[in-house]
């Protein structure tokens, strides 16, 4: 994708979304990391709906530690994965508390270093509790940006690279948020829904899709 097409297609999808938002309920960076490290193969809904109850009564490492291994898993037992990520979530904290004073540190670095904080993980804090220009390649993402021809690479790695490259200036912040999001209710895994989608004549994804009921076209 050309660099003049790159910044229409952001430019449409901030025009569409001019302030786009994470859809992980938090209510301070301790709790935003915890959910994204709940979110790991989980629907962002299924997170929140079972940290509401968590988060009303735990607000920071200490308490979460104190509320214990078993105690986090009968909040979060709906949620896949429930009992390695309780044991992470658990160590996580213990470590904030011990080594950074019970808050979360703003360097990628010092996220990774964290139990079940990878990459994505520590991106998507960066960007949306310190405004960093990062890009979080989850499986949306990296599926935009290969369908699409945005930004193609065989592993999320790559992918989050050719977007740090490729990214104008004026859609750096907003980025992970717009290629997520339409992701997750237009560029659909199965069946994209290209007939309303507002990038559909830059995307080279071919043929594209068309409303039910009708033909698919193959120009794009």
């Amino acid at each position: 994708m050309k660099a003049a097409d790159i910044f229409e297609f952001y430019r449409r999808l901030a025009e569409t979304n001019p302030d786009p938002q994470t859809e992980l309920a938090y209510g301070n960076d301790y709790q935003l990391l915890v959910a994204v490290v709940l979110s790991a193969q989980s629907t962002d809904v299924g997170v929140n709906k079972a940290t509401r109850r968590l988060f009303e009564s735990v607000e920071t490492p200490q308490q979460m530690i104190d509320l214990g291994e078993d105690g986090l898993k009968q909040h979060i037992r709906t949620i896949g994965l429930f009992n390695s990520k309780a044991k992470n979530v658990i160590a996580l904290s213990e470590l904030l508390v011990r080594d950074h004073g019970g808050e979360v540190p703003a360097d990628r670095d010092l996220l990774e270093a964290l139990p079940g904080v990878g990459r994505k993980t520590a991106n998507v804090v960066m960007n949306t509790a310190f405004g960093a220009e990062t890009f979080a390649v989850d499986t949306h993402i990296f599926r935009v940006g290969n369908r699409t021809g945005l930004a193609r690479g065989k592993t999320p790695l790559a992918v989050e690279k050719q977007l740090d490259r490729k990214t104008p200036g004026p859609f750096r912040l907003g980025a992970h948020h717009w290629l997520i999001l339409h992701g997750r209710y237009v560029c659909k895994a199965r069946t994209p829904e290209c007939w309303r989608c507002c990038v559909a004549d830059l995307c080279k994804f071919k043929p594209k899709s068309a409303a039910p009921g009708t033909k698919p076209v193959s120009r794009g």
